[in-house]
């Protein structure tokens, strides 16, 4: 039986009554509708993209079929809203309770699977943005630009199913250490046993933050880190392997990335373990991949260090850990900024840029065509030479990106991060390398920023300038790009859904804007 073939069948089943239920006729005020309309994009975006098929536009909507054969329609199409299905000669509003039972019913019909956890997650995802919301309308956000870039992600991954879950736990648990309600913090202060250190790398700058009784040795926590630990850890202050020394002198600003911190007086990114799923992963420090980190972050310094041009990489130097509480306690050592950053430009997380903020330099660009110019010579030229000249393949994705603009407001330069996410050629076979280059820095990057781009800016296509870009590199898997049919898209739902591992990338065929131009 073919594909359409099923859907007419399946036209002839009743929906179930819960799943278009009139539960939201008319837009829900104040924090709960702004809550509903932020966690509800995303988790269209997955649907839409891995289960149904194309749409019709009917009256300014996009409808959708799905895989029960019911129809879903939905307003705009880079972050849809307004979801409503069609039932009893009519459509009917969904808000996000009833988008997460149509949702967990669809892929039930289409995987034969049932997963209870991912409709959780969904759900605390919703309500954590509420509880987001609610603190950021009381916190005072920070002055420097490049910290409010990283606090400003309300929305999150734009194809993500429970892109803002927190673990579940109660928002008192977390709030005070989320980047989105503007959370600063001291870091906790221990004394790690001098026997009991293990570290790697060039962890100086820990021992910076503080003075260690003799014996011991500095080990920053992230407080909710020792939260998270804290009976596990009872016997090692019990015993002394660990001793309490206060908190730093100093505050530190949570990223976007939740777990890593920015201290902008030492100008230090620490990165910490965090027993929380955070989209895709749990956000452990994980043994196997500090074990790996000297070696890979040395490739990619190596190569930035070959690269032509103003691009950088923010090094993560070492760690330094207890040997009792490995992956618990791990701290990892991040380059900071001033060293880095050219002079008078300010640098910006690349993924602010998409988050519908009314003052984002796409928005405010005089020459949006030029400074989307600018913005592919700073971001591109350095992830392609990386693979071409030295096999890296940097996990060159909205969030690990930052773009430093100068006082015009042009993008003059790209700083990469995290060596957790890099992979190296041959460790992984080129096909594949390539592969995941393309999702990072086309699907999960470029096609968003030139989609908020040309929402922002009606009448500007993005694409000539983003196949001119990708003709000047002699890279035959670029120029192969201008002509494939299809881009690999990230499936995130159906990997959560089918409880794969967080690291396991599957793709399925999204059109490729770069082909035909």
């Amino acid at each position: 039986m073919n594909r359409r073939e099923r859907v007419r069948r399946v036209d002839l089943i009743p929906p179930p009554a819960e799943a278009v239920a009139p539960a939201d006729r008319t837009a829900r005020p104040g924090v709960d509708g702004r809550a509903d309309a932020h966690a509800a994009a995303p988790l269209l975006n997955c649907l839409l993209r891995e289960v149904a098929e194309p749409p019709a536009e009917r009256a300014g909507r996009l409808v959708h079929r799905l895989p029960s054969g019911r129809r879903l329609r939905v307003r705009g199409a880079r972050r849809p809203a307004e979801p409503e299905v069609y039932a009893a000669g009519a459509w009917h509003r969904l808000d996000h309770t009833a988008l997460v039972t149509l949702v967990t019913e669809e892929l039930r019909r289409h995987t034969g699977l049932a997963n209870h956890e991912l409709a959780a997650e969904m759900a605390d995802s919703r309500d954590a943005v509420a509880a987001l919301l609610s603190a950021r309308a009381l916190a005072t956000p920070p002055d420097d630009p490049y910290l409010r870039s990283e606090q400003s992600l309300i929305t999150g991954h734009p194809h993500h199913p429970a892109p803002k879950a927190r673990g579940g736990g109660p928002a008192a648990a977390w709030l005070p250490y989320a980047p989105e309600a503007h959370a600063r913090f001291p870091l906790v202060l221990l004394g790690l046993r001098e026997d009991l250190v293990v570290e790697e790398g060039d962890t100086r700058a820990l021992d910076a933050l503080g003075e260690a009784p003799p014996g011991y040795r500095l080990l920053p926590a992230h407080p909710w880190q020792l939260d998270l630990a804290r009976r596990a850890l009872v016997p090692a202050f019990a015993d002394g392997r660990l001793v309490r020394l206060g908190a730093t002198a100093f505050e530190a600003w949570p990223t976007a990335a939740v777990r890593t911190l920015y201290a902008p007086g030492p100008d230090l990114f620490l990165k910490f373990s965090l027993d929380v799923r955070i989209t895709n992963d749990i956000r452990r420090l994980w043994r196997h991949d500090l074990l790996r980190l000297r070696r890979t972050d040395a490739a990619v310094t190596r190569a930035f260090a070959a690269v032509d041009g103003r691009a950088a990489w923010l090094s993560d130097r070492g760690y330094r850990t207890a040997a009792f509480a490995f992956e618990e306690l791990a701290v990892l050592v991040r380059d900071g900024l001033r060293d880095h950053v050219l002079p008078d430009a300010t640098p910006l997380l690349a993924a602010s840029l998409v988050e519908d903020r009314p003052d984002g330099p796409p928005a405010g660009a005089a020459d949006p065509a030029a400074w989307w110019e600018a913005y592919l010579a700073a971001v591109v030229p350095p992830a392609l030479a990386a693979f071409a000249d030295h096999g890296v393949v940097l996990e060159a994705h909205l969030q690990n990106t930052l773009v430093a603009v100068d006082a015009d407001g042009l993008p003059v330069q790209a700083l990469f991060r995290d060596a957790e996410g890099v992979k190296l050629l041959p460790d992984v076979p080129r096909a594949a390398g390539w592969e995941r280059l393309v999702y990072c820095l086309v699907v999960n990057h470029l096609t968003e920023v030139a989609a908020a781009l040309a929402e922002r800016h009606p009448g500007l296509d993005p694409w000539p300038a983003a196949r001119r870009e990708l003709r000047r590199h002699d890279l035959p898997e670029a120029h192969a790009l201008l002509t494939a049919p299809t881009l690999p898209g990230k499936t995130n739902l159906l990997l959560r859904w089918t409880g794969a591992d967080g690291a396991d990338a599957r793709y399925q065929p999204l059109p490729n804007p770069l082909a035909g131009g």
